[in-house]
Parts: C-alpha cells; structure tokens; sequence
C-alpha cells in the first residue's frame, strides 16, 4: 500500500461541505435524536413505576447520561473547527481531543444497547433452545472485539479525522454492528414469532412487538451500511462519520420505544 494512502488530507484540498458541513449536519441530527431520547425517557419515568421497574429505569438513566456527554462532545467537536479554528483550514487535519472522546462514549452506548439486547435474548430464549444460549455470548464477544479494538485505533493511532477511511478498524467494526443487528432482529423475531397463543389479543401484541423489532433493527443496520458505503466511495471527506454522530442515537431511540 503506497504512504499516499494514510496521507492527512491537505488543506488546499479541503472540501468545506464534506468536511465542516457534514459535522454541521451531523450534529444538528444528534441535537435533534437527542430531543427525542429525553422526551422518551421523560415517558418511560412517568409510566414505568414500581420496584420491579428499578433496574431498567437506572439503565435508562445510564443512557440518557452518556448520549447527553456525547452530545456536548460532539458539539463541541463541531465548535472548535466551525468557530475557534474559523477560517483556519489547516486546523481540519489535526483531531481534537473531543473528537476522540465521543468516539469512545459512541462505542459505550453500542456497547450497553447490544447488552440490553442479548439480556432480552437470554431471559425469553434460554428455555427454548441451546442456540438462543449461545447467541448473547456472540454478541457479547463481538461487542467487546469492536470496543476494544476501537479504543485501541483511537488512542493508538495518530490520524486525522480522515484515520478512518481505508483502514480495515472502520470496516470491521461497521460490518460487526450490522452483522449483530440482523442477529438480534432475526432472533428477536422468531422469538416473538413463535410464542403466539392463538388468542387475538395477546397475537395482536405480539404482532406489533414483531413490527418494533424489525422496524428498528433496519433503521440501525441501514445506518451502520450507509457509513460503510460514504467511506468507501467518498474516502476524501467525513460525510461517513456524521453518520456515525447519529448510530448510537438512532439505535437508544428505538430500545426506548419498546418495552424493556
């Protein structure tokens, strides 16, 4: 692989609507996500009451927490290269320590959501079959692969905020949460799928548990492939990682709207 490869981009070829545009872009979409998962939160404390609720009400606690510091990274990710570094177009090939940070509290979220889910997986398929023991321990595994490897690209690695483009860590860890997505949405589906009873009421919400499940595991895998493909076709820009400003954030949304 010739060295041109890892090159940073320079600023004479900086193109100011893939760059300061898309964390512009992408930031406005995360204030806006943002909005969405308080109001969620809001709803799920006001009619999830009771002792048995404690647990699940702490972790959306936890959630809430880490996408609102995720959100003031990214901000302020967006205000060092938009308002302190105004006109300084050199600036995009250096990464601020907040672009790093919000990398690490993106990779968190992933990470408990995809816990949650195989919580789920465990508790409802563990008396059905061996498969549905097994698979929580794969998506555990590969969780933890992704974060660590993450971590290590960031901290590790001195890139700019292009690193990702061309570099396998950005591929593999994409291609991973896609690849659990459809893991969980096909098992959570054929969970549901198979524990209809015959009576019209209890069919009627499993049925709409059905349209959730796959609903939100298509909005999450279409995120994660549409960040593969903007790396792969526009390597020279960071339209991809706008995308990823809002992964996290699409995926806490969607385990709000179900029951935990």
């Amino acid at each position: 692989m010739s060295s041109s490869a890892h090159a940073p981009l320079q600023p004479s070829h900086v193109d100011p609507r893939g760059t300061y545009g898309a964390f512009f872009i992408g930031s406005i979409l995360a204030a806006v996500l943002f909005g969405l998962t308080t109001i969620q939160a809001f709803i799920y404390f006001r009619t999830h009451v009771g002792r048995w609720t404690a647990f699940y009400r702490l972790i959306v606690l936890l959630l809430w927490m880490l996408d609102a510091v995720h959100l003031s990274l990214t901000v302020h990710c967006v205000y060092y290269y938009l308002v302190t570094n105004f006109a300084n177009v050199g600036a995009i090939t250096k990464v601020v320590w907040s672009f790093r940070l919000q990398i690490v509290f993106n990779v968190l979220i992933v990470y408990a959501i995809h816990l949650l889910y195989s919580h789920r997986i465990w508790i409802v398929g563990r008396d059905r079959s061996r498969i549905f023991r097994i698979i929580p321990c794969i998506i555990i595994v590969l969780t933890s692969g992704v974060t660590i490897t993450l971590y290590w690209a960031t901290y590790y690695i001195q890139p700019s905020p292009q690193f990702f483009v061309n570099q396998w860590a950005v591929y593999m860890a994409l291609s991973v949460v896609t690849f659990l997505d459809i893991l969980i949405t096909s098992s959570l589906w054929y969970l549901l799928a198979s524990s209809r009873t015959g009576f019209s009421h209890t069919d009627g919400l499993i049925k709409r548990l059905i349209y959730y499940t796959i609903d939100c595991g298509c909005l999450t895998s279409i995120c994660a492939l549409s960040s593969i493909i903007m790396c792969a076709v526009m390597p020279n820009n960071v339209i991809f990682l706008s995308i990823q400003f809002i992964v996290a954030k699409r995926m806490k949304n969607c385990i709000l709207r179900g029951p935990c």
